[in-house]
């Protein structure tokens, strides 16, 4: 018969309860703060009800009425400087941060409320109804609220997308030594998505100061967690991965509070990640002001019996007994609460035609929708352009591209501290798998991150160290296809960060990839991911074809605060091409193509590494073609004006690209340019690009789905046959 030993987690796992004694030893002033911010926070989440009731909420009112304690106990634990982000259902962990941040010192529940709490109220109020007087100028609304200077990261629609951020922000605090924390909220429904999983993980193998703060409200809309895990106890997910685990009553805001501060002494001690999970429970359904009973889901038993422990009624009953304040002064917070909402409201709303409206001067301006989205460039005032034609230093003719990348990389890290490079085997194999991180780990090993095979997770990560201002980083996705399983982190929270959230806040993060087209690693290792980073909001894509190119265009992009998307292609690693000797610190504007063979009588727009196969062509078959490398391949950094100006010369235009036809780039941009230049087409806009379907591991099948000379070759013949184009050179 086989022997078993009972194994036994690396981390505790416990459970806390407040005793009497407690409640007999909370400082009184204290206790007052908790019972206002309680008030405080119900009361506005009775008024954001009340005014979508009257459908004056556009979008959905997701409230947290019950829920309070687990946002006021936890946030009263936490310094000024720590920080936070949160889920949909956020409204009073935003103003429980807040209110902790601008109240520092506490709310006397027996006074009136300062002009502060006011005008925070009045602000939160103004951002779920989309004006903008809000924190985000009405662009985020009730799922999207950011106030970064009381520690607000910003809260989340995405279920659990707002973690791996978060994560990001905890490495940006350990990596300062401040000894400051971050508090992420996510609901029951969170603890099974991938990306909360993926950040669990990596953060307790980086130790990161980073609290994972489940709120078990037990449901995730309408399907219970009974129904959704075999584990029930969510802060059991702590024991995977070694991070200690506290669970907690929820509905008790001082047993929130005191287990926030045991979980802040762990993590400011250095021992990385805490999980707490706290029992909550919302009076209402998933959206809206009634009841969950009123759906079928939820039983009027079981929420009358959580009604009974509401946490107002805890506190208020627990401060009463130590005659701290009395039914009267308890009236009248309530009263001032009610008084305080119903005063904002006033100043927001206003009556037309006997129906409440909004009040119409309090919108935001309609030309402000696309503000934001990316970032102004200012950020290049004074800094030096180069381009190889005109550098007037001197260069290197044998430079292979790869070396380029790596050099230029080590130059930028070598002069700002605030680069990371981040992903998997980044740190390894002698510069990754292409060589391109080369050296990197050996000279900043605290700044060279090789990361689990958890794409989600790391770009979040990475995401979150950009939002925070201190670091810039570099994140490498082995092969593009691996975006879409980090689709959520790329396009929903990095490319619409900056837009969401108002418009000012700076998104630097680098993205580098290869196009592996003709390697022989098929249908999911082998994608030009142009096409689709072109229609997603938000990105900057930068596309070099030569070494001096990619040193100019990468110093770019790390200096530019958006995001910006740096593409590389396999075919491009060992050319060979020129780059100054000694100089790593010039710029290639963002936003300029370059004409690399003038012409007249064709325009060919196209990138990487089809630029070369292009000019081979043309020189073979003797067209005088004007061959332009875009170099910017997003919608707001296209060089419209080299583009348009040549096709008003020659009058024709040919798009060549390799990738596949569904993701193709040059399907938006021929769109683009019929609505430019259709006046000045003598023919429709031809395209070169690959098959429908994705490179196969086959050599001679990849051959096929993928464009090539051949195909370039036969696109100019074809004009050429049909009189569109004549032979005006030699061929070569």
């Amino acid at each position: 018969m086989p022997e078993y030993n009972d194994l036994l987690p690396v981390a505790p796992w416990r459970e806390l309860k407040v005793t009497r004694e407690d409640w007999l030893a909370l400082a009184p002033s204290l206790g007052g703060t908790i019972l206002s911010q309680l008030h405080l926070i119900r009361a506005f989440e009775e008024k954001v009800l009340e005014l979508a009731s009257e459908g004056l909420v556009h979008g959905p009112a997701h409230s947290a009425i019950g829920q309070e304690a687990g946002a006021v106990g936890s946030a009263l634990a936490m310094r000024r400087s720590d920080q936070v982000n949160g889920s949909h259902r956020a409204h009073h962990q935003f103003l429980a941060k807040a209110l902790s941040y601008i109240a520092a010192g506490g709310i006397n529940p027996l006074t009136p409320f300062s002009s502060e709490i006011r005008r925070l109220s009045k602000k939160t109020l103004a951002e779920i109804l989309g004006l903008a007087q809000g924190f985000c100028r009405g662009r985020g609304g009730s799922m999207h609220l950011r106030w970064a200077e009381a520690g607000n990261l910003g809260t989340n629609a995405i279920v659990g997308g707002g973690v791996p951020m978060a994560a990001g922000a905890a490495w940006a605090h350990k990596k300062a030594g401040s000894g400051d924390v971050v508090y992420t909220y996510f609901g029951d429904g969170a603890t099974n998505i991938g990306s909360v999983l993926e950040t669990m993980n990596l953060a307790a193998a980086w130790k990161l100061p980073i609290c994972f703060f489940i709120e078990n409200n037990r449901y995730a809309v309408s399907t219970s967690v009974k129904e959704s895990t075999a584990e029930p106890r969510l802060s059991s997910r702590g024991l995977a991965f070694g991070i200690p685990a506290y669970k907690v009553d929820g509905m008790d805001p001082l047993a929130v509070y005191l287990v926030t501060l045991e979980a802040n002494g762990l993590m400011r001690a250095g021992n990385g990640p805490v999980i707490i999970e706290a029992d909550v429970y919302r009076y209402f359904h998933q959206n809206g002001a009634l009841p969950g009973s009123a759906f079928g889901y939820r039983s009027k038993d079981e929420e009358a019996r959580w009604r009974d422990r509401d946490p107002l009624r805890t506190t208020e009953r627990e401060l009463m007994q130590r005659q701290l304040v009395g039914q009267d002064a308890v009236d009248r917070l309530r009263e001032n609460s009610v008084t305080l909402m119903d005063s904002i409201a006033q100043e927001l709303v206003d009556e037309a035609g006997g129906r409440k409206r909004i009040i119409p001067a309090l919108w935001p301006e309609k030309d402000f929708k696309d503000f934001g989205l990316r970032g102004n460039l200012s950020e290049f005032h004074g800094v030096r352009f180069e381009e190889e034609e005109t550098f007037s230093g001197a260069l290197d003719q044998d430079v292979k591209f790869i070396d380029a990348i790596a050099d230029v990389m080590d130059r930028r890290m070598s002069q700002d501290d605030r680069i990371v490079v981040i992903g998997e085997d980044v740190h390894k194999l002698k510069g990754g798998t292409n060589g391109a991180t080369r050296g990197l780990s050996d000279k900043y090993p605290g700044n060279c991150l090789g990361t689990p095979i958890s794409e989600n997770a790391f770009t979040g990560l990475a995401a979150g160290m950009a939002a925070d201002g201190r670091v810039r980083p570099v994140v490498e996705f082995m092969y593009p296809d691996f975006m879409w399983v980090a689709a959520d982190q790329v396009f929903n929270q990095i490319g619409k960060a900056r837009h969401m959230f108002g418009g000012d806040n700076a998104m630097p993060l680098v993205l580098r990839t290869k196009v592996a087209i003709g390697t022989g690693y098929g249908s999911q290792h082998s994608m030009d991911p142009a096409g689709i980073f072109a229609t997603a909001p938000g990105w900057r894509i930068v596309a070099p074809s030569t070494p001096f190119d990619y040193i100019g265009l990468m110093n770019s992009a790390l200096l530019c605060n958006d995001p910006v998307l740096v593409l590389e292609h396999v075919d491009l690693y060992n050319s060979r091409g020129a780059a100054p000797i000694g100089d790593l610190d010039y710029f290639i504007p963002l936003g300029k193509a370059k004409i690399v063979r003038p012409g007249t009588s064709i325009t060919v727009l196209t990138y990487l590494a089809m630029v070369e196969k292009t000019r081979v062509v043309v020189g073979r078959i003797g067209i005088d073609a004007e061959i332009i490398d875009l170099r910017s391949l997003d919608r707001e950094g296209l060089d419209w004006e080299t583009v348009e100006t040549s096709i008003r010369k020659t009058n024709k235009v040919l798009i060549v690209e390799q990738g596949t036809a569904g993701t193709s780039y040059g399907g938006w941009l021929a769109d683009d340019l019929q609505r430019r230049v259709f006046d000045w087409l003598d023919h429709p806009i031809m395209r070169v690009h690959g098959s429908e379907a994705s490179p196969s591991v086959s050599k001679i099948l990849e051959e096929a789905a993928c464009a090539n000379e051949a195909d370039i070759e036969a696109a100019l013949l074809a004009m050429i046959e049909n009189g569109l184009l004549h032979r005006s050179v030699k061929g070569n």
